[in-house]
């Protein structure tokens, strides 16, 4: 979470929101980055009145950035290790399992009990009572983390969709009251993107049926913000 003096930004899990808080904290002046990927409400009190702006990406894009991500680190984090299995299914299966959360309790609570207990500083910041909530949902993993981190704003989110994130991101500024800077803008065009993951099309990971999986488990960002396999 970005807190400026204009609005907050918050930063939802691999959607481009490394580069939008390097760019605020370089070019914004006053912003304070608040923990990893905070919910909505956690926006401190005296910034309860602001704007607020976010950004998301194609959730079929986001789980193949997501297992890339996790695959390629040296120590994964706990979600990727049970989901995974240690490492020994594939990117299929690893998926199946975790749009699986909200609909099997075994799994779950595994899941659940190897988060930390309370929020800290850095990843993907979940503790295991904030998953808990996905139980009996059927949504898909994204799905519940865009419900989780925007749905609690006392004010209406402004979203802007990742792919398009240069020119979005002005876009949100204005939306939200705030002027950027020429640096800003600068910035903004023609910086390179931050923390990318390695992989190939991400279309190229599907088969139908988790193709159609995430289409109807994740249709409330899929629909909401326009989105299309392979688009």
């Amino acid at each position: 979470m970005m807190v400026t003096d204009r609005f907050v930004f918050l930063h939802l899990h691999k959607s481009g929101g490394s580069f939008v808080n390097a760019c605020l904290l370089r070019h914004v002046p006053g912003a304070r980055q608040i923990g990893s990927h905070l919910p909505s409400r956690l926006i401190p009190g005296d910034a309860s009145q602001l704007p607020v702006i976010g950004l998301v990406r194609n959730p079929w894009s986001y789980y193949v950035s997501w297992f890339s991500f996790q695959q390629h680190r040296p120590q994964p984090n706990a979600l990727f290790r049970i989901l995974s299995d240690e490492g020994r299914l594939d990117f299929s299966a690893t998926i199946h399992r975790m749009l699986d959360l909200g609909l099997d309790d075994a799994l779950l609570a595994s899941v659940v009990g190897s988060l930390p207990e309370a929020y800290g500083s850095g990843g993907l910041n979940l503790p295991g009572f904030a998953l808990a909530q996905i139980r009996g949902t059927g949504l898909g993993f994204y799905a519940y983390l865009y419900g989780y981190l925007y749905g609690d704003s006392r004010r209406p989110v402004q979203v802007g969709r990742m792919e398009e994130l240069r020119q979005e991101i002005p876009r949100l500024f204005i939306a939200a009251g705030y002027t950027a800077s020429a640096d800003a803008l600068q910035f903004l065009q023609r910086e390179a993107p931050m923390n990318r993951s390695p992989h190939a099309a991400y279309g190229s990971y599907y088969d139908p049926a988790l193709r159609d999986r995430i289409l109807a488990q994740d249709a409330l960002v899929i629909r909401g913000h326009g989105y299309a396999f392979e688009d």
